[in-house]
């Protein structure tokens, strides 16, 4: 066998390189933010609930939720979010619920793409989040979806990009928030998200034993989801340098910094910055994917980098906001993994599964050769036989 030996410059700029995939070139359409409103209230409590027109997003029953969540530093902050149930009766106990965590699509307000009456800032996505929904529904279950802190309805600054922490507050806050004025949905749900999402809902499914342990989950699936970021990140300082056609790439760079500064004030994120990676940090707050991309544009990480983040104490404030919980579960995992993905790489996908083999985790991966976040055949029956166990089981006392 032949063993190819890359230095740390290649091997950093590979690993960036491999993101890129993760951007879809699509002209956002953002919608206005909301002030925040002045009274604050507990996390899980609903602001405001508005029913949609039959036909928003291809479906009957949908509304708009605007809630209170926790923050990672625990403070309450409004969010928004989409509430989908399905016709009819409800079985007995109620319509099992779905979570639904969305994929990368920037920092600014309006860019999550859940809750706008109008649309999504990029339609191709939405278009194949509506089947997902629509699919959901058919099946029986209801169905919440976070736009996540900062992407919604409200101005709460930029967006805490990968912070495992606050995804996962912001899908559990909102599906007690809809069981608050909706007693039909049932305490039985589960998690289902891809890339970004699928990260949040591995948060989710970690999170939920401790902070809702009122509710009856039933497990998470997670498609291609970011995972061991962090392990990579340390290789990122001023030697890098820029690589052409990596502007994407760079936009996820840049967005988790900036979120990281966003959310953790008190990490010297600005120490580790040039001034021109201040001068872009402080640019990309309010922006949507193709915003950030186009700010990035030729540029590379030594442009932005004063000093290597192998360094403490961002070193540690990185695997403290993006690390993946690999034990610690109480309710079993569908990894859905291309192989073939070259957004989340595969040998970070192989580390995951293997994280979770290691802990003994009650998990099963289905293996694809598709695009990031492509689903065939087996792996969609492995969605369906999941969920046909999560309706299945008989509701826990």
């Amino acid at each position: 066998m032949r063993v190819v030996r890359m230095g740390r410059r290649a091997v950093a700029a590979a690993a960036l390189a491999a993101s890129a995939a993760l951007f879809v070139n699509v002209a956002p359409v953002q919608a206005q933010p909301q002030t925040p409103p002045a009274q604050v209230r507990p996390p899980g409590t609903v602001i405001s609930a508005v029913a949609q027109p039959d036909g928003w997003r291809g479906v009957a029953g949908g509304s708009v939720l605007d809630y209170w969540m926790r923050a990672s530093d625990g403070t309450p902050r409004p969010a928004s979010g989409a509430l989908f149930v399905p016709g009819g009766t409800p079985p007995a106990g109620g319509w099992p619920v779905i979570a639904y965590d969305h994929g990368t699509s920037g920092l600014g307000a309006g860019c999550g793409g859940q809750s706008d009456p109008e649309g999504h800032p990029y339609p191709q996505i939405r278009s194949k989040e509506d089947l997902l929904i629509q699919r959901l529904l058919a099946q029986g279950f209801a169905v919440v979806a976070p736009d996540y802190l900062g992407l919604g309805r409200f101005d709460t600054g930029p967006h805490p990009y990968l912070e495992i922490a606050s995804e996962a507050t912001a899908t559990i806050d909102l599906l007690r928030a809809a069981r608050s004025i909706h007693p039909e949905l049932s305490r039985t749900w589960a998690v289902l998200g891809a890339s970004q999402g699928g990260q949040a809902a591995l948060g989710t499914g970690h999170l939920q034993a401790t902070y809702a342990p009122e509710l009856d989950f039933r497990g998470t699936i997670a498609i291609d989801p970011e995972s061991d970021v962090e392990k990579v990140l340390p290789l990122a300082g001023p030697i890098i340098p820029a690589v052409p056609g990596n502007d994407g790439a760079m936009s996820f760079f840049v967005s988790i910094l900036a979120g990281l500064r966003a959310a953790r004030p008190d990490v010297p994120v600005e120490q580790y910055l040039t001034p021109k990676g201040r001068e872009v940090l402080d640019s990309v707050g309010a922006l949507c994917l193709d915003g950030i991309t186009d700010r990035v544009r030729g540029l590379g990480v030594g442009d932005l980098l004063a000093r290597p983040l192998a360094e403490e104490p961002i070193r540690s404030a990185l695997d403290a906001y993006l690390t993946v919980p690999t034990s610690g579960y109480d309710a079993p995992i569908l990894l859905l993994l291309n192989i073939t993905d070259t957004t989340v790489p595969s040998p970070l996908h192989a580390a995951l599964a293997a994280q979770l083999a290691a802990n003994g985790v009650d998990f099963q991966t289905v293996v694809g050769t598709g695009r990031h976040t492509q689903l065939d055949s087996s792996m969609q029956a492995a969605i369906d036989a999941f969920l046909d166990r999560v309706k299945a089981t008989p509701p826990a006392r």
